[in-house]
């Protein structure tokens, strides 16, 4: 399964669900997740979207290890921050 396609599948279960996922882009930051989610029941929730095979090394390489730099800033700012890269894991994101 691509990326593109999980993420699709997370636009599509958070539409069903009364919330909306916004692609982001970071004007001058790199390495910050892709997507914003937004439901009703919870503060928003970034979201990096991997494909299956990334997931399991995430962080490898030196963009990746950016990104989880990255997500660890947020996150000390009290910000939730999801990597996933299964339907498996939208459905428990969304829970």
């Amino acid at each position: 399964m691509r990326e593109s396609q999980i993420e699709a599948y997370l636009v599509k279960r958070v539409k069903e669900l009364g919330g909306e996922c916004r692609k982001v882009q970071w004007v001058g930051r790199n390495s910050a997740p892709d997507r914003v989610v937004l439901v009703p029941w919870t503060y928003a929730i970034w979201v990096e979207v991997k494909n299956p095979e990334t997931i399991l090394t995430f962080p490898a390489d030196a963009r990746e290890r950016a990104q989880a730099r990255e997500h660890k800033r947020m996150r000390a700012l009290g910000q939730r921050v999801e990597v996933i890269g299964t339907i498996e894991g939208v459905e428990e994101l969304l829970k």
